[in-house]
């Protein structure tokens, strides 16, 4: 059976974000793709999914924007199944050592990375509540958002970004011990080559989206147990 889903930051096409939409798309389901700015690549691939790809023009980092596409997404549908959170944006001295990097860069990170996250599930709970399923909801998180594991001297805002995102799955998890028909998970996806700068990352984009796929179909209606996983299925340490 089909579902209705919906990824941010999904513009980039060799990054994980778009290759979601494309395994959900070939699946059947219908996708509602985010992105901040319009993308060349979506806007080819809808010429193959017309009808099952809808792009929405959101910047997760303002509140009206998210509850704009939210409006958009009642236009189509008043139900979403799973909801993807794989917006991310990282300061520009993210490669300094700790000591080094600016704080004051810190800021947008967080607003798109965690606060962003919160603000679109947010906005879309009311459709997630209205699935005829158990509704899904996967926060991409980071080995680098893990503190028992913490090893980096670098990527602070990054890794202070994914720790949050970590915060917020686990509140919302306390929040819907109740809600029998709503999930979330927080997940490490491994090291992706999403460009030209990390090509020695070992896992693809496409590979691995369909890696995700499968372990969030695996996973969904498990309420209970552990929540922040890798993309193996494995506990990784809070």
């Amino acid at each position: 059976m089909s579902q209705n889903v919906l990824v941010t930051g999904t513009g980039r096409e060799m990054a994980l974000g778009f290759q979601f939409v494309r395994r959900y798309l070939e699946q059947g389901d219908v996708v509602f793709a985010c992105v901040r700015k319009p993308s060349e690549a979506l806007e080819r691939l809808k010429t193959a999914y017309e009808g099952t790809l809808h792009i929405l023009t959101m910047d997760i980092s303002d509140t009206v924007s998210v509850k704009a596409a939210a409006r958009e997404v009642s236009l189509v549908t008043d139900h979403l199944d799973l909801l993807i959170n794989n917006a991310v944006t990282t300061a520009p001295d993210c490669m300094k050592d700790v000591l080094e990097a600016d704080p004051d860069n810190f800021a947008p990170a967080m607003n798109v990375g965690a606060a962003g996250a919160l603000r679109v599930i947010q906005a879309f709970y009311p459709f997630l509540k209205k699935s005829g399923k158990m509704a899904l909801v996967v926060n991409i998180s980071s080995e680098a958002g893990s503190i028992g594991a913490c090893y980096r001297t670098n990527m602070t805002d990054y890794a202070i970004t994914k720790a949050a995102v970590n915060v917020i799955t686990k509140t919302l998890w306390n929040a819907w011990k109740e809600e029998e028909n709503l999930n979330i998970l927080c997940v490490h996806p491994g090291w992706v080559r999403t460009n030209a700068g990390n090509a020695l990352a070992p896992f693809d984009s496409y590979e691995q989206a369909e890696t995700l796929r499968l372990l969030f179909e695996k996973r969904k209606n498990i309420k209970d147990g552990d929540i922040f996983l890798t993309y193996a299925g494995e506990v990784y340490p809070w």
